[in-house]
C-alpha cells in the first residue's frame, strides 16, 4: 500500500521494448535505498516490481495491460517520474489509500497560475467520474491530491509550491496524459449497496 506521498522526482534511464512488454530503468537514489529484488515501488503511481537494481537505479518489468491502461508506455529515456516505495506498518498515513492499481488516464487540460499555487483541470474518463466528489481524494501521477472541483468529465486540483517543485505536475503541459487512480473506499461501498439491493429483492 501507499499514501500519494512522492518521495522524489525520479528519471527514467533506458527503456527496453520487449514485444508484449517493455523494460523499464529508473534511477531514484531515496527509493533504491535498500531496494531488493522483488520489493514494489510505485512509479507515477503505477505499483512495479523491483527485477533488479544497482547503485541508485532499478529496473521494473511492465506487461502490456499496465502499459494500455497507464501512461507509462509514453515514457521515455529523460522522462521524469513520481517514485514511491510501499508505507511501513505503523508509518503515518499522510495521503491517503493509494493502492498503487491504475483506473485510467487523463489529460492535462488547463493550467491556471496563481501567486502561490495552481490550479490545474485534468479529464476525467466517464467510468471514474461518480467516484471523484468535491474535497474527495483521488491519486494522480501516484500524487495523493483533494478534489477541489467535480464535474462530469473533469476534476480540478489545487498545487502548493512544493508539489510543483518536487513532482511531474510541475512540469506536466496541457495534453499530457496522467494516471488516475480513484478512491477505493468508494468502489468497495458502491459494489456493497449494489449486493445490498440485490438481496432485498
Amino acid at each position: 500500500m501507499f499514501t500519494g506521498i512522492v518521495e522524489e522526482l525520479g528519471e527514467v534511464t533506458a527503456v527496453e521494448n520487449l514485444g508484449d512488454a517493455s523494460r523499464f530503468r529508473l534511477r531514484g537514489p531515496v527509493v533504491t535505498e535498500g531496494a531488493q529484488h522483488g520489493d514494489s515501488i510505485a512509479v507515477n503511481g503505477v505499483c512495479l516490481t523491483v527485477v533488479d537494481h544497482e547503485g541508485d537505479e532499478f529496473t521494473a518489468d511492465v506487461m502490456a495491460e499496465t502499459l494500455n491502461r497507464s501512461s507509462l508506455g509514453a515514457l521515455a529515456v529523460g522522462s521524469r517520474v513520481n517514485l514511491e516505495r510501499p508505507t511501513a506498518v505503523g508509518a503515518r498515513l499522510g495521503g491517503h489509500i493509494v493502492q498503487g492499481h491504475v483506473d485510467g488516464t487523463g489529460q492535462v487540460l488547463a493550467r491556471t497560475p496563481s501567486e502561490n499555487w495552481e490550479i490545474v483541470k485534468i479529464s476525467l474518463p466517464a467510468d471514474l467520474a461518480r467516484y471523484v466528489v468535491e474535497k474527495g481524494s483521488i491519486t494522480v501521477d501516484g500524487i495523493s491530491l483533494t478534489v477541489v472541483e467535480a464535474g462530469p468529465d473533469h476534476f480540478t486540483v489545487s498545487l502548493i509550491p512544493t508539489t510543483l517543485d518536487l513532482t511531474t505536475l510541475g512540469h506536466k503541459q496541457p495534453g499530457d496524459p496522467v494516471n488516475l487512480e480513484v478512491d477505493v473506499i468508494a468502489k468497495y461501498v458502491e459494489r456493497l449497496l449494489a449486493a445490498g439491493q440485490g438481496a432485498g429483492r
